[in-house]
């Protein structure tokens, strides 16, 4: 989600920065398992922040004992694709195992495939250079254990509505993978409808935290990568219902939602044949 760069930043202003600099660390929460993850599939879609349709999508889940192997991929319009593999261990509290992401096409700034071994901390990134050069990039990292890649809709699912805020961390592959922190805050209930029923989800505010002198000169050079808003049920049922914020690292903001109806070839003969 973070791209930027400091060649050229006089040395003055980085001293200046790394002076100003506060050394404090957030806290990290792990989420604790309120709702167990089951077997679902489901199907969605990515629009732009007008409303314009832009990729269809899927999500699917499945459990294997305490383990949960999740798949989430996009195709778009233009031939691009988007596929995020993620398993996950719910016992107690959700913990990353791995999460494996291959981006490709012309909606992305470079093809990009990133791979992380959680237990290891093992980070592999494959990427194309501005040179359309492959080039990969391995790193042993100290990964905490509240890594939500590939999750993060799960937790949103679980954080109880009165917390006034939950952070945990997130990797970023820009290419360069580096932990980050997502500060979530409740926004309250919103309401919205289908068809003619109207329902409340609760809105979060997800916002980036850098951290150290990255963070510092992101925030003084207009690199702070965008808040994700996103909205959940949080009825005896709790969902996904939809996100805007960027799909990618780098990327712009797009509405990720539930794709709600269905095209049926035969649908036409159907109602015929029941007159």
């Amino acid at each position: 989600m973070f791209e930027w760069a400091i060649r050229g930043t006089p040395i003055r202003l980085l001293l200046l920065l790394i002076c100003m600099l506060a050394a404090t660390t957030l806290r990290a929460d792990e989420v604790a398992v309120r709702y167990t993850e089951g077997v679902s599939h489901g199907f969605l879609v990515l629009r732009t922040p007008d409303g314009k349709p832009i990729a269809d999508g899927e999500s699917t889940q499945v459990p294997k004992g305490d383990h949960i192997t999740s798949h989430l991929w996009f195709k778009f319009k233009d031939g691009s694709s988007y596929d995020q593999t993620t398993v996950f261990l719910q016992r107690g509290t959700f913990r990353l195992l791995s999460d494996h992401v291959v981006q490709e096409g012309p909606s992305f700034k470079r093809r990009m495939e990133t791979s992380i071994d959680a237990s290891s901390g093992q980070v592999t990134v494959r990427y194309t250079d501005d040179h359309n050069q492959e080039k990969v990039t391995t790193e042993r990292l100290k990964l905490p254990a509240d890594l939500a890649n590939g999750v993060l809709f799960t937790l949103l699912k679980n954080i109880k509505p009165g917390v006034p805020s939950t952070t945990v961390s997130y990797l970023a592959a820009t290419p360069k993978p580096r932990v980050v922190t997502l500060d979530i805050v409740p926004q309250g209930q919103k309401p919205f409808s289908i068809g003619n029923h109207t329902h409340k989800a609760l809105l979060f505010n997800i916002k980036v935290k850098i951290g150290g002198i990255a963070g510092a000169l992101a925030s003084f050079l207009g690199k702070q990568p965008p808040d994700t808003q996103a909205w959940v049920l949080t009825n005896e049922a709790p969902a996904f219902a939809r996100s805007d914020g960027p799909l990618y690292a780098g990327g712009p903001v797009l509405r990720m939602e539930l794709a709600l109806a269905a095209t049926w070839p035969d649908s036409g003969a159907s109602s015929r044949n029941t007159q």
